[in-house]
């Protein structure tokens, strides 16, 4: 019995550390993609009742993408790189799992024509490439900075990374 405590508490303490993980990724999606709309609707002048619509579609993108990136995390996706400078690791993750969510949004225009009764070949057909190319760009743009976050925590340690981000240093003497 007392064998099932630890194994209570450890896989506590992994859920916490799960959904922690989760959280900062939607929440750094959720931003970006949240800014992208504003930017789409004050482009198009379209600040309607439609922008709540607009916000939950990127919300809910995010919430998608962030669990695209933990399940590819949780499959070792992008681990070839790890050796190499930190940077080429960056972008090279950047690069796979923007191919991934691409991939998840073509998926997803599929089933959305297939939901409205088209065929597939009428699918591929109405889908509309240079968005899905457009958004790919964002995305991968929006990884890069992410990815090199992800993998400074990485190779430093997520307890010295932490503290090299969010806490306050004591500044040297200058005697």
């Amino acid at each position: 019995m007392n064998a099932e405590i630890p194994q209570k508490s450890s896989l506590k303490q992994k859920a916490a550390h799960e959904f922690k993980e989760m959280a900062i990724v939607f929440f750094y999606l959720a931003f970006f993609f949240c800014v992208l709309a504003t930017y789409s609707m004050v482009l198009l002048g379209d600040f309607h009742l439609s922008s709540s619509f607009t916000y939950g579609t990127a919300l809910i993108n995010a919430l998608v993408i962030t669990k695209v990136i933990l399940i590819g995390e949780v499959a070792h996706f992008g681990k070839g790189l790890e050796a190499k400078p930190v940077l080429y690791s960056a972008v090279y993750k950047a690069f796979l799992y923007c191919l991934l969510v691409l991939a998840f949004h073509f998926l997803e225009e599929i089933i959305k024509q297939l939901v409205h009764g088209k065929s597939i070949a009428s699918a591929f057909y109405e889908m509309r490439f240079d968005d899905l190319l457009a958004r790919s760009v964002i995305v991968f743009c929006t990884f890069i900075p992410f990815f090199a976050f992800r993998e400074l925590g990485r190779v430093l340690g997520e307890d010295k990374f932490r503290s090299l981000l969010i806490r306050t240093r004591t500044a040297p003497n200058s005697n």
